[in-house]
Protein backbone atom coordinates (compact mmCIF):
# COMPACT_ATOMS: atom_id res chain seq x y z
CA UNK A 1 0.00 0.00 0.00
CA UNK A 2 1.46 3.35 -1.07
CA UNK A 3 0.51 6.75 0.27
CA UNK A 4 0.39 9.88 -1.86
CA UNK A 5 0.20 13.32 -0.26
CA UNK A 6 -0.90 16.75 -1.40
CA UNK A 7 1.75 18.92 -3.02
CA UNK A 8 1.76 22.38 -1.45
CA UNK A 9 4.52 24.45 -2.98
CA UNK A 10 7.80 22.68 -2.30
CA UNK A 11 6.29 20.63 0.53
CA UNK A 12 3.80 17.80 1.06
CA UNK A 13 0.88 17.33 3.41
CA UNK A 14 -1.49 14.52 4.34
CA UNK A 15 -3.29 15.45 7.54
CA UNK A 16 -6.73 13.93 6.98
CA UNK A 17 -7.55 10.40 8.14
CA UNK A 18 -10.14 10.21 5.36
CA UNK A 19 -8.63 8.53 2.32
CA UNK A 20 -9.65 7.23 -1.09
CA UNK A 21 -8.03 4.86 -3.56
CA UNK A 22 -6.85 4.78 -7.13
CA UNK A 23 -9.14 2.40 -9.04
CA UNK A 24 -8.79 0.62 -12.38
CA UNK A 25 -12.01 1.36 -14.32
CA UNK A 26 -11.97 -2.07 -15.99
CA UNK A 27 -12.69 -3.57 -12.58
CA UNK A 28 -9.65 -5.81 -12.67
CA UNK A 29 -7.72 -4.40 -9.76
CA UNK A 30 -7.25 -1.75 -7.14
CA UNK A 31 -3.85 -0.19 -7.68
CA UNK A 32 -3.19 -0.06 -3.91
CA UNK A 33 -2.43 3.65 -3.87
CA UNK A 34 -4.35 5.82 -1.46
CA UNK A 35 -4.81 9.56 -1.14
CA UNK A 36 -5.78 11.83 1.72
CA UNK A 37 -8.84 14.00 1.35
CA UNK A 38 -7.73 17.64 1.50
CA UNK A 39 -8.62 19.39 4.74
CA UNK A 40 -9.88 22.97 4.84
CA UNK A 41 -6.56 23.97 6.42
CA UNK A 42 -4.57 22.37 3.60
CA UNK A 43 -6.66 24.10 0.93
CA UNK A 44 -6.17 27.42 2.67
CA UNK A 45 -2.43 26.81 2.99
CA UNK A 46 -2.11 26.06 -0.72
CA UNK A 47 -4.04 29.19 -1.68
CA UNK A 48 -2.18 31.38 0.79
CA UNK A 49 1.15 30.19 -0.62
CA UNK A 50 -0.13 30.73 -4.16
CA UNK A 51 -1.07 34.30 -3.24
CA UNK A 52 2.27 35.04 -1.56
CA UNK A 53 4.29 33.55 -4.41
CA UNK A 54 2.20 35.39 -7.01
CA UNK A 55 3.67 38.70 -5.84
CA UNK A 56 7.09 37.31 -6.77
CA UNK A 57 6.22 35.13 -9.77
CA UNK A 58 4.39 37.84 -11.70
CA UNK A 59 7.59 39.93 -11.70
CA UNK A 60 9.89 37.14 -12.88
CA UNK A 61 11.32 37.91 -16.35
CA UNK A 62 9.69 36.20 -19.30
CA UNK A 63 12.79 34.18 -20.13
CA UNK A 64 12.76 32.54 -16.70
CA UNK A 65 9.03 31.74 -16.93
CA UNK A 66 9.70 30.15 -20.31
CA UNK A 67 12.51 28.10 -18.79
CA UNK A 68 10.10 26.90 -16.10
CA UNK A 69 7.54 25.75 -18.68
CA UNK A 70 10.22 23.99 -20.70
CA UNK A 71 11.49 22.31 -17.53
CA UNK A 72 7.98 20.97 -16.78
CA UNK A 73 7.87 19.43 -20.26
CA UNK A 74 11.27 17.82 -19.73
CA UNK A 75 10.29 16.46 -16.31
CA UNK A 76 7.13 14.88 -17.75
CA UNK A 77 9.27 13.16 -20.35
CA UNK A 78 11.72 12.09 -17.64
CA UNK A 79 8.86 10.28 -15.87
CA UNK A 80 9.34 7.68 -18.57
CA UNK A 81 7.13 4.64 -18.79
CA UNK A 82 5.95 4.97 -15.18
CA UNK A 83 3.63 7.82 -16.14
CA UNK A 84 2.16 5.91 -19.07
CA UNK A 85 1.64 2.58 -17.26
CA UNK A 86 0.12 4.31 -14.23
CA UNK A 87 -2.28 6.19 -16.47
CA UNK A 88 -3.21 3.00 -18.34
CA UNK A 89 -4.10 1.34 -15.02
CA UNK A 90 -6.28 4.23 -13.92
CA UNK A 91 -8.07 5.00 -17.20
CA UNK A 92 -8.05 1.79 -19.31
CA UNK A 93 -6.83 3.98 -22.18
CA UNK A 94 -4.36 2.33 -24.60
CA UNK A 95 -0.64 2.99 -24.52
CA UNK A 96 -0.48 4.64 -27.95
CA UNK A 97 -3.23 7.11 -27.03
CA UNK A 98 -1.47 8.09 -23.80
CA UNK A 99 1.96 8.38 -25.36
CA UNK A 100 0.44 10.70 -27.94
CA UNK A 101 -1.31 12.66 -25.20
CA UNK A 102 1.92 13.13 -23.27
CA UNK A 103 3.56 14.46 -26.44
CA UNK A 104 0.65 16.86 -26.83
CA UNK A 105 1.01 17.95 -23.21
CA UNK A 106 4.72 18.66 -23.49
CA UNK A 107 4.11 20.34 -26.84
CA UNK A 108 1.58 22.70 -25.25
CA UNK A 109 4.03 23.62 -22.51
CA UNK A 110 6.77 24.37 -25.02
CA UNK A 111 4.35 26.32 -27.19
CA UNK A 112 3.51 28.60 -24.27
CA UNK A 113 7.19 28.86 -23.36
CA UNK A 114 7.90 30.19 -26.86
CA UNK A 115 4.97 32.61 -26.61
CA UNK A 116 6.14 33.96 -23.24
CA UNK A 117 9.76 34.31 -24.28
CA UNK A 118 8.82 36.28 -27.43
CA UNK A 119 6.60 38.60 -25.35
CA UNK A 120 4.30 40.30 -27.87
CA UNK A 121 1.27 38.48 -26.42
CA UNK A 122 1.00 41.21 -23.74
CA UNK A 123 -0.49 43.44 -26.49
CA UNK A 124 1.61 46.47 -25.52
CA UNK A 125 0.08 49.76 -26.69
CA UNK A 126 1.71 53.17 -26.38
CA UNK A 127 0.26 56.61 -26.94
CA UNK A 128 2.99 59.21 -26.51
CA UNK A 129 2.32 62.55 -24.89
CA UNK A 130 1.44 65.73 -26.77
CA UNK A 131 2.12 68.40 -24.17
CA UNK A 132 1.39 71.25 -26.58
CA UNK A 133 -2.00 69.94 -27.72
CA UNK A 134 -4.84 72.47 -27.41
CA UNK A 135 -7.09 73.02 -25.60
CA UNK A 136 -5.65 70.32 -23.28
CA UNK A 137 -2.34 68.45 -23.39
CA UNK A 138 -2.42 64.74 -24.18
CA UNK A 139 -0.84 62.56 -21.45
CA UNK A 140 1.51 59.64 -22.10
CA UNK A 141 -0.50 56.41 -21.83
CA UNK A 142 0.78 52.83 -22.01
CA UNK A 143 -1.29 49.65 -21.95
CA UNK A 144 -0.51 45.96 -21.50
CA UNK A 145 -1.95 42.74 -20.08
CA UNK A 146 -0.93 41.65 -16.59
CA UNK A 147 -1.79 38.39 -14.73
CA UNK A 148 -4.96 38.10 -12.65
CA UNK A 149 -3.59 36.20 -9.64
CA UNK A 150 -3.86 32.66 -8.26
CA UNK A 151 -5.90 30.35 -10.52
CA UNK A 152 -7.80 27.21 -9.47
CA UNK A 153 -7.57 24.47 -12.12
CA UNK A 154 -9.80 21.39 -12.15
CA UNK A 155 -8.34 18.33 -13.87
CA UNK A 156 -10.52 16.73 -16.55
CA UNK A 157 -11.49 13.07 -16.55
CA UNK A 158 -11.18 12.31 -20.26
CA UNK A 159 -7.69 13.72 -20.90
CA UNK A 160 -5.63 12.64 -17.87
CA UNK A 161 -2.53 14.43 -19.17
CA UNK A 162 -3.42 17.14 -21.70
CA UNK A 163 -6.37 18.61 -19.75
CA UNK A 164 -5.23 17.66 -16.29
CA UNK A 165 -2.52 18.62 -13.81
CA UNK A 166 0.09 19.77 -16.35
CA UNK A 167 -2.39 20.40 -19.16
CA UNK A 168 -3.37 23.46 -21.13
CA UNK A 169 -5.11 25.31 -18.29
CA UNK A 170 -2.08 25.04 -16.01
CA UNK A 171 0.34 25.83 -18.83
CA UNK A 172 -1.53 28.93 -19.98
CA UNK A 173 -2.08 30.22 -16.43
CA UNK A 174 1.61 29.83 -15.55
CA UNK A 175 2.55 31.44 -18.87
CA UNK A 176 0.36 34.43 -18.04
CA UNK A 177 2.24 34.88 -14.77
CA UNK A 178 -0.41 33.38 -12.51
CA UNK A 179 0.22 30.85 -9.78
CA UNK A 180 -1.84 27.66 -9.87
CA UNK A 181 -3.64 25.38 -7.43
CA UNK A 182 -4.89 22.20 -9.12
CA UNK A 183 -7.65 19.99 -7.82
CA UNK A 184 -6.79 16.53 -9.18
CA UNK A 185 -9.55 14.50 -10.81
CA UNK A 186 -10.41 11.52 -8.58
CA UNK A 187 -10.55 9.18 -11.60
CA UNK A 188 -6.76 9.32 -12.09
CA UNK A 189 -5.11 10.55 -8.87
CA UNK A 190 -1.92 8.47 -9.18
CA UNK A 191 -1.31 9.88 -12.66
CA UNK A 192 -1.97 13.34 -11.26
CA UNK A 193 0.55 12.79 -8.46
CA UNK A 194 3.29 11.91 -10.94
CA UNK A 195 2.55 14.97 -13.05
CA UNK A 196 2.36 17.17 -9.97
CA UNK A 197 5.76 16.03 -8.74
CA UNK A 198 7.18 16.75 -12.19
CA UNK A 199 5.94 20.36 -11.94
CA UNK A 200 7.28 20.64 -8.39
CA UNK A 201 10.74 19.46 -9.51
CA UNK A 202 10.69 21.90 -12.41
CA UNK A 203 9.75 24.78 -10.11
CA UNK A 204 12.61 23.96 -7.76
CA UNK A 205 15.22 23.46 -10.48
CA UNK A 206 14.39 26.78 -12.15
CA UNK A 207 14.15 28.78 -8.92
CA UNK A 208 10.45 29.59 -9.01
CA UNK A 209 8.81 30.88 -5.80
CA UNK A 210 7.67 28.28 -3.25
CA UNK A 211 3.92 28.06 -3.86
CA UNK A 212 3.85 28.77 -7.59
CA UNK A 213 2.13 25.38 -7.94
CA UNK A 214 0.13 23.12 -5.60
CA UNK A 215 -1.88 19.94 -6.12
CA UNK A 216 -4.76 18.83 -3.91
CA UNK A 217 -6.70 15.54 -3.82
CA UNK A 218 -10.36 15.03 -2.99
CA UNK A 219 -12.84 12.39 -4.14
CA UNK A 220 -15.79 14.71 -3.59
CA UNK A 221 -16.72 18.35 -4.11
CA UNK A 222 -15.67 20.02 -0.85
CA UNK A 223 -12.15 21.00 -1.95
CA UNK A 224 -13.39 22.38 -5.25
CA UNK A 225 -16.04 24.48 -3.54
CA UNK A 226 -13.50 25.87 -1.09
CA UNK A 227 -11.11 26.77 -3.88
CA UNK A 228 -13.73 28.58 -5.94
CA UNK A 229 -15.03 30.56 -2.96
CA UNK A 230 -11.62 31.37 -1.48
CA UNK A 231 -11.15 35.17 -1.61
CA UNK A 232 -7.55 34.87 -2.85
CA UNK A 233 -8.44 32.80 -5.95
CA UNK A 234 -8.89 35.12 -8.92
CA UNK A 235 -10.01 32.77 -11.72
CA UNK A 236 -11.14 29.17 -12.30
CA UNK A 237 -10.53 26.77 -15.20
CA UNK A 238 -12.67 23.64 -15.50
CA UNK A 239 -13.30 20.91 -18.08
CA UNK A 240 -16.11 18.47 -17.38
CA UNK A 241 -19.87 18.11 -17.13
CA UNK A 242 -22.47 20.84 -17.45
CA UNK A 243 -23.68 20.12 -13.93
CA UNK A 244 -20.20 20.46 -12.42
CA UNK A 245 -19.17 23.52 -14.42
CA UNK A 246 -22.43 25.38 -13.80
CA UNK A 247 -22.20 24.68 -10.06
CA UNK A 248 -18.70 26.18 -9.91
CA UNK A 249 -19.79 29.16 -12.00
CA UNK A 250 -22.75 29.83 -9.70
CA UNK A 251 -20.46 29.73 -6.65
CA UNK A 252 -18.03 32.15 -8.27
CA UNK A 253 -20.61 34.77 -9.24
CA UNK A 254 -22.17 34.69 -5.76
CA UNK A 255 -18.88 35.63 -4.11
CA UNK A 256 -18.56 39.12 -2.61
CA UNK A 257 -15.91 39.57 -5.32
CA UNK A 258 -17.14 37.57 -8.34
CA UNK A 259 -14.41 35.96 -10.45
CA UNK A 260 -14.33 34.53 -13.97
CA UNK A 261 -14.94 30.81 -14.43
CA UNK A 262 -13.76 29.35 -17.72
CA UNK A 263 -15.73 26.11 -17.74
CA UNK A 264 -15.81 23.86 -20.80
CA UNK A 265 -18.93 21.78 -20.20
CA UNK A 266 -19.48 19.58 -23.22
CA UNK A 267 -21.31 19.70 -26.51
CA UNK A 268 -23.30 17.59 -28.96
CA UNK A 269 -21.16 18.84 -31.88
CA UNK A 270 -23.75 18.57 -34.68
CA UNK A 271 -22.79 17.39 -38.16
CA UNK A 272 -24.82 18.58 -41.19
CA UNK A 273 -24.66 16.64 -44.47
CA UNK A 274 -25.87 18.55 -47.52
CA UNK A 275 -27.74 16.82 -50.37
CA UNK A 276 -25.00 16.59 -53.01
CA UNK A 277 -22.43 15.43 -50.46
CA UNK A 278 -24.82 12.71 -49.28
CA UNK A 279 -25.27 11.49 -52.84
CA UNK A 280 -21.64 11.67 -53.95
CA UNK A 281 -19.74 10.79 -50.75
CA UNK A 282 -22.37 9.14 -48.57
CA UNK A 283 -20.45 5.93 -47.84
CA UNK A 284 -17.26 7.80 -46.98
CA UNK A 285 -19.07 10.24 -44.69
CA UNK A 286 -20.99 7.44 -42.96
CA UNK A 287 -17.79 5.52 -42.24
CA UNK A 288 -15.87 8.54 -40.98
CA UNK A 289 -18.80 9.72 -38.86
CA UNK A 290 -19.16 6.32 -37.18
CA UNK A 291 -15.43 6.21 -36.46
CA UNK A 292 -15.57 9.69 -34.98
CA UNK A 293 -18.46 8.76 -32.67
CA UNK A 294 -16.62 5.66 -31.43
CA UNK A 295 -13.16 7.23 -31.15
CA UNK A 296 -11.89 6.92 -27.59
CA UNK A 297 -15.19 5.21 -26.66
CA UNK A 298 -16.88 8.54 -27.41
CA UNK A 299 -15.17 10.18 -24.45
CA UNK A 300 -14.09 13.34 -26.24
CA UNK A 301 -15.80 16.67 -25.64
CA UNK A 302 -15.87 17.08 -29.44
CA UNK A 303 -17.39 13.67 -30.19
CA UNK A 304 -20.26 14.19 -32.68
CA UNK A 305 -23.60 13.48 -31.01
CA UNK A 306 -25.96 14.62 -33.77
CA UNK A 307 -26.15 14.01 -37.50
CA UNK A 308 -28.56 15.82 -39.83
CA UNK A 309 -28.90 14.56 -43.40
CA UNK A 310 -31.45 14.79 -46.26
CA UNK A 311 -34.25 12.26 -45.93
CA UNK A 312 -34.23 11.81 -49.70
CA UNK A 313 -30.77 10.21 -49.49
CA UNK A 314 -32.13 6.72 -48.81
CA UNK A 315 -28.82 5.06 -49.59
CA UNK A 316 -27.06 7.19 -47.01
CA UNK A 317 -29.39 6.00 -44.26
CA UNK A 318 -28.58 2.37 -45.10
CA UNK A 319 -24.86 3.05 -45.42
CA UNK A 320 -24.81 4.72 -42.03
CA UNK A 321 -26.68 1.86 -40.36
CA UNK A 322 -24.41 -0.79 -41.87
CA UNK A 323 -21.18 0.94 -40.97
CA UNK A 324 -22.23 1.86 -37.45
CA UNK A 325 -23.25 -1.73 -36.66
CA UNK A 326 -19.60 -2.76 -37.15
CA UNK A 327 -17.93 -0.27 -34.79
CA UNK A 328 -16.81 -1.46 -31.37
CA UNK A 329 -17.24 -0.01 -27.88
CA UNK A 330 -14.94 -0.28 -24.90
CA UNK A 331 -14.32 0.47 -21.25
CA UNK A 332 -15.46 3.84 -19.93
CA UNK A 333 -13.03 5.94 -17.93
CA UNK A 334 -14.92 5.52 -14.66
CA UNK A 335 -17.85 3.60 -13.23
CA UNK A 336 -20.00 6.71 -12.84
CA UNK A 337 -19.50 7.55 -16.52
CA UNK A 338 -20.58 4.04 -17.49
CA UNK A 339 -23.80 4.32 -15.48
CA UNK A 340 -24.51 7.84 -16.81
CA UNK A 341 -24.06 6.62 -20.39
CA UNK A 342 -26.42 3.68 -19.94
CA UNK A 343 -29.02 5.87 -18.24
CA UNK A 344 -28.76 8.55 -20.93
CA UNK A 345 -29.35 6.08 -23.77
CA UNK A 346 -32.25 4.41 -21.95
CA UNK A 347 -33.88 7.74 -21.17
CA UNK A 348 -33.88 8.81 -24.80
CA UNK A 349 -35.03 5.47 -26.17
CA UNK A 350 -37.97 5.63 -23.77
CA UNK A 351 -39.34 8.58 -25.76
CA UNK A 352 -42.04 7.45 -28.23
CA UNK A 353 -40.48 9.12 -31.28
CA UNK A 354 -36.93 7.81 -30.69
CA UNK A 355 -35.72 4.47 -32.03
CA UNK A 356 -32.46 2.59 -32.46
CA UNK A 357 -31.09 2.90 -35.99
CA UNK A 358 -28.01 0.75 -35.32
CA UNK A 359 -26.04 -0.75 -32.46
CA UNK A 360 -22.33 -1.34 -32.50
CA UNK A 361 -20.43 -4.29 -31.11
CA UNK A 362 -19.27 -5.01 -27.59
CA UNK A 363 -15.54 -5.75 -27.39
CA UNK A 364 -14.41 -9.29 -26.68
CA UNK A 365 -13.35 -8.74 -23.09
CA UNK A 366 -14.19 -9.69 -19.53
CA UNK A 367 -13.66 -6.11 -18.35
CA UNK A 368 -16.44 -4.33 -16.52
CA UNK A 369 -17.94 -0.94 -17.38
CA UNK A 370 -17.92 -1.80 -21.09
CA UNK A 371 -20.35 0.09 -23.32
CA UNK A 372 -21.74 -0.59 -26.79
CA UNK A 373 -22.10 2.24 -29.34
CA UNK A 374 -25.69 3.24 -30.09
CA UNK A 375 -27.03 5.24 -33.02
CA UNK A 376 -30.57 6.51 -32.42
CA UNK A 377 -32.92 8.26 -34.80
CA UNK A 378 -35.91 10.58 -34.51
CA UNK A 379 -37.93 13.15 -36.48
CA UNK A 380 -36.64 16.69 -36.88
CA UNK A 381 -39.75 18.17 -35.24
CA UNK A 382 -39.18 15.96 -32.19
CA UNK A 383 -35.61 17.14 -31.80
CA UNK A 384 -36.69 20.78 -31.88
CA UNK A 385 -39.46 20.32 -29.30
CA UNK A 386 -37.70 17.85 -26.97
CA UNK A 387 -34.79 19.54 -25.11
CA UNK A 388 -33.44 16.21 -23.82
CA UNK A 389 -32.48 15.17 -27.35
CA UNK A 390 -30.25 18.24 -27.71
CA UNK A 391 -28.21 17.34 -24.61
CA UNK A 392 -24.90 15.52 -24.71
CA UNK A 393 -24.51 11.84 -23.87
CA UNK A 394 -20.89 11.35 -22.84
CA UNK A 395 -19.87 8.17 -24.64
CA UNK A 396 -20.28 6.49 -28.06
CA UNK A 397 -23.91 7.43 -28.66
CA UNK A 398 -25.34 9.67 -31.35
CA UNK A 399 -28.67 10.56 -32.87
CA UNK A 400 -29.29 10.70 -36.63
CA UNK A 401 -32.08 12.94 -37.90
CA UNK A 402 -33.36 12.77 -41.50
CA UNK A 403 -34.46 16.19 -42.73
CA UNK A 404 -37.05 16.79 -45.45
CA UNK A 405 -36.41 20.37 -46.57
CA UNK A 406 -33.84 23.15 -46.58
CA UNK A 407 -36.08 25.16 -44.26
CA UNK A 408 -36.16 22.27 -41.79
CA UNK A 409 -32.35 22.03 -41.85
CA UNK A 410 -32.02 25.73 -41.06
CA UNK A 411 -34.66 25.46 -38.32
CA UNK A 412 -32.68 22.66 -36.69
CA UNK A 413 -29.54 24.78 -36.76
CA UNK A 414 -31.42 27.69 -35.19
CA UNK A 415 -32.77 25.43 -32.41
CA UNK A 416 -29.36 24.27 -31.22
CA UNK A 417 -27.84 25.56 -28.00
CA UNK A 418 -24.22 26.70 -27.92
CA UNK A 419 -21.69 24.18 -29.18
CA UNK A 420 -17.94 23.62 -29.15
CA UNK A 421 -18.06 22.60 -32.82
CA UNK A 422 -20.40 22.42 -35.78
CA UNK A 423 -19.57 20.54 -38.98
CA UNK A 424 -20.89 20.80 -42.53
CA UNK A 425 -20.27 18.30 -45.33
CA UNK A 426 -20.94 19.69 -48.77
CA UNK A 427 -19.50 19.77 -52.27
CA UNK A 428 -17.60 22.80 -53.50
CA UNK A 429 -20.53 23.62 -55.76
CA UNK A 430 -23.29 23.46 -53.12
CA UNK A 431 -21.59 25.05 -50.12
CA UNK A 432 -22.01 28.67 -51.38
CA UNK A 433 -25.76 28.09 -51.65
CA UNK A 434 -25.81 27.13 -47.96
CA UNK A 435 -24.13 30.30 -46.68
CA UNK A 436 -27.17 30.92 -44.47
CA UNK A 437 -26.49 27.66 -42.62
CA UNK A 438 -22.86 28.64 -42.10
CA UNK A 439 -23.93 32.05 -40.81
CA UNK A 440 -26.18 30.38 -38.25
CA UNK A 441 -23.52 27.93 -37.14
CA UNK A 442 -20.83 30.55 -36.56
CA UNK A 443 -23.23 32.06 -34.02
CA UNK A 444 -23.68 28.68 -32.37
CA UNK A 445 -20.17 27.22 -32.20
CA UNK A 446 -16.58 28.07 -31.37
CA UNK A 447 -15.23 26.05 -34.32
CA UNK A 448 -16.94 25.45 -37.69
CA UNK A 449 -15.56 22.43 -39.58
CA UNK A 450 -16.01 21.89 -43.32
CA UNK A 451 -15.80 18.36 -44.76
CA UNK A 452 -14.09 16.90 -41.72
CA UNK A 453 -14.94 15.77 -38.21
CA UNK A 454 -14.52 17.62 -34.94
CA UNK A 455 -12.69 14.97 -32.91
CA UNK A 456 -9.07 16.02 -32.64
CA UNK A 457 -8.36 19.46 -31.19
CA UNK A 458 -5.06 20.75 -32.55
CA UNK A 459 -3.13 22.71 -29.88
CA UNK A 460 -2.08 25.51 -32.25
CA UNK A 461 -2.34 29.28 -32.17
CA UNK A 462 -5.45 29.44 -34.39
CA UNK A 463 -7.48 26.87 -32.44
CA UNK A 464 -10.69 27.79 -30.62
CA UNK A 465 -11.89 25.24 -28.10
CA UNK A 466 -14.84 27.06 -26.64
CA UNK A 467 -18.25 28.28 -27.65
CA UNK A 468 -21.50 29.90 -26.53
CA UNK A 469 -23.28 28.73 -23.39
CA UNK A 470 -23.91 25.95 -22.43
CA UNK A 471 -20.79 24.63 -24.19
CA UNK A 472 -18.80 27.01 -21.99
CA UNK A 473 -19.44 29.71 -19.43
CA UNK A 474 -17.44 32.28 -21.41
CA UNK A 475 -17.82 32.32 -25.18
CA UNK A 476 -15.05 34.90 -25.66
CA UNK A 477 -12.33 32.46 -24.61
CA UNK A 478 -10.61 29.26 -25.72
CA UNK A 479 -9.01 26.57 -23.57
CA UNK A 480 -6.70 25.33 -26.36
CA UNK A 481 -4.14 27.31 -28.37
CA UNK A 482 -2.04 30.31 -27.47
CA UNK A 483 -5.11 32.54 -27.08
CA UNK A 484 -5.91 30.53 -23.94
CA UNK A 485 -3.45 32.76 -22.09
CA UNK A 486 -5.86 35.71 -22.32
CA UNK A 487 -8.27 34.05 -19.89
CA UNK A 488 -5.90 34.80 -17.02
CA UNK A 489 -4.91 38.41 -17.67
CA UNK A 490 -6.41 41.87 -17.48
CA UNK A 491 -5.34 45.14 -19.11
CA UNK A 492 -3.73 48.00 -17.19
CA UNK A 493 -3.03 51.51 -18.44
CA UNK A 494 -0.01 53.41 -17.06
CA UNK A 495 -0.47 57.17 -17.43
CA UNK A 496 2.55 59.47 -17.24
CA UNK A 497 4.55 56.70 -15.57
CA UNK A 498 8.32 57.38 -15.43
CA UNK A 499 10.13 55.16 -17.89
CA UNK A 500 12.24 53.45 -15.23
CA UNK A 501 9.11 52.35 -13.37
CA UNK A 502 7.32 50.92 -16.40
CA UNK A 503 7.27 47.20 -17.15
CA UNK A 504 10.01 46.26 -19.62
CA UNK A 505 7.40 45.66 -22.32
CA UNK A 506 6.45 49.36 -22.26
CA UNK A 507 9.79 51.09 -21.76
CA UNK A 508 11.11 53.54 -24.33
CA UNK A 509 14.01 51.33 -25.42
CA UNK A 510 11.81 48.26 -25.96
CA UNK A 511 14.36 46.04 -24.17
CA UNK A 512 12.40 42.87 -24.96
CA UNK A 513 12.30 43.65 -28.66
CA UNK A 514 8.56 42.95 -29.02
CA UNK A 515 5.96 44.22 -31.44
CA UNK A 516 3.97 47.08 -29.93
CA UNK A 517 1.21 49.42 -31.07
CA UNK A 518 2.66 52.93 -31.00
CA UNK A 519 0.34 55.87 -31.70
CA UNK A 520 -2.06 53.60 -33.57
CA UNK A 521 0.49 51.70 -35.69
CA UNK A 522 2.51 48.56 -35.13
CA UNK A 523 6.18 49.09 -34.38
CA UNK A 524 9.18 46.91 -33.61
CA UNK A 525 11.49 49.71 -32.60
CA UNK A 526 12.60 51.92 -29.79
CA UNK A 527 10.63 55.13 -29.39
Amino acid sequence: MREEKHIIGYGESGNSKEVFYSINPSGKENSAVYFHQATAEEVNQAVQQASSSFALYRKIPAARKAAFLNAIAAELENCGDALITTCMQETALPRARLEGERARTTGQLRMFATLVAEGSWVDARIETALPDRKPLPKPDMRYMNIPLGPVAVFGASNFPLAFSVAGGDTASALAAGCTVVVKAHPAHPATSALAGKAIQRAAQSTGMPDGVFSLLFDSGTQTGAQLVTHPLIKAVAFTGSYRGGKALYDMAVRRPEPIPVFAEMGSTNPVFVLPEAAQQKGATIAEAYSASVAMGVGQFCTSPGMLFYPQQAADFNGQLSNVFSNITGGVMLAAYMYHAYQAGVEERLALPAVATLASGKAPDTTDTHVVTPVLMTTHSDELITQPLLREEIFGPASIAVPVTTREAMLALAHSLPGQLTATVHGTAEELPAWQELLDILEQKAGRVVINGFPTGVEPVSAMVHGGPFPATTNSSSTSVGTAAIYRFVRPVCYQNMPDALLPAELQESNPMGIYRMVNGGRAFTQL
